[in-house]
């Protein structure tokens, strides 16, 4: 008999068909499954935080980089992996010593991201252009020390700076007092980022990565877990949303484990259970769904396999 994983849901039925058609689609769709919102919207929502042994091990790995002032690190993984849903957390766990400054825009010139990484620790420099910008800084740093703070410039899609500019952020590294640096600095990007920083004319920056971790995907059991744990943060616990085990494991065969593609498969999985009108979610039900998931896993993959 095939086993079935259970999520408690309150159960819904749908209205008539004139009360159907005069609400919200969504809001149907939710109060059938007892929903109080999407469970899987591909969103960075701390609320659907979902704590893998591989998120673990980053999250150690990256506050270990920061509290011991290692200078640069490094955080790669492939696309949908959920590197800004972990950076978010990242960034909520830090203590209020520690100031902070993230770069989302990386395809900038090096005065470009250095006028931002200012303005986004919220200095007001004297000077105008580079110099009054490094001087503001490098000042803004050292009265940190002098506090005892720290500082921390996360630096979103890496991969996409170019050469001109790593050699920018690598500078920056030289500001340090003689025991310790004074600024903490994350580079997070694809795969491709880890490709660039093998460079030969990188070499010098590559050897001062202090910490470099990378975003795997989930294991079979973290893919049930996961979604179990996203069903659990919409629900009330009233009734039973029923999945045989068949359908996690044609989940996670079809998405490698990774967070992004996995809500969108139960997204598709899930409408197709709405138009069946049932919370019992087996192969049949999902029959069509898992069509639809295929094209767009293999699309995925085959755009980005090397990314």
């Amino acid at each position: 008999m095939t086993e079935i994983q259970t999520i408690a849901v309150p159960q819904a039925r749908l209205g008539s068909g004139s009360q159907y058609h005069s609400e919200n689609y969504l809001d149907c769709f939710n109060r059938f499954f007892g929903f109080s919102e999407s469970p899987f919207n591909n969103t960075p929502d701390p609320n659907f935080f979902f704590m893998s042994q591989h998120h673990h091990e980053a999250l150690t790995s990256l506050n270990f980089g920061i509290y011991q002032r290692r200078g640069f690190l490094v955080l790669t993984g492939e696309v949908g992996a959920g590197k800004t849903t972990l950076c978010r957390q990242f960034l909520a766990q830090l203590s209020p010593e520690i100031k902070t400054a993230v770069i989302l825009n990386s395809r900038v010139s090096g005065t470009h991201l250095l006028s931002s990484v200012v303005q986004d620790f919220g200095i007001i420099p004297r000077g105008k252009g580079r110099r009054g910008l490094y001087e503001a800084l490098a000042a803004f740093l050292l009265d940190g020390i002098n506090r005892n703070q720290n500082a921390c410039l996360i630096i979103d899609e890496a991969q996409c700076l170019n050469l001109r500019v790593l050699e920018e952020i690598r500078l920056l590294s030289n500001l340090e007092t003689s025991k310790q640096k004074l600024i903490q600095i994350v580079l997070m990007g694809q795969p491709e980022l880890r490709d660039l920083l093998k460079k030969p004319s990188l070499r010098q920056l590559r050897q001062r990565i202090g910490v470099y971790v990378h975003l795997r995907g989930f294991t079979p059991n973290e893919t049930r877990d996961y979604i179990l744990h996203r069903l659990s943060c919409v629900s009330r616990g009233e009734s039973k949303i029923a999945i045989s085990t068949d359908v996690f494991e044609r989940i996670h065969e079809a998405t490698r484990g990774t967070p992004r593609l996995i809500n969108t498969a139960c997204d598709r999985i899930l409408m197709a259970a709405y138009a069946h009108q049932t919370s019992h979610i087996t192969l049949d039900v999902a029959r069509d769904a898992f069509e639809e998931i295929s094209f767009i896993c293999a699309q995925e993959k085959g755009e980005g396999g090397s990314r």
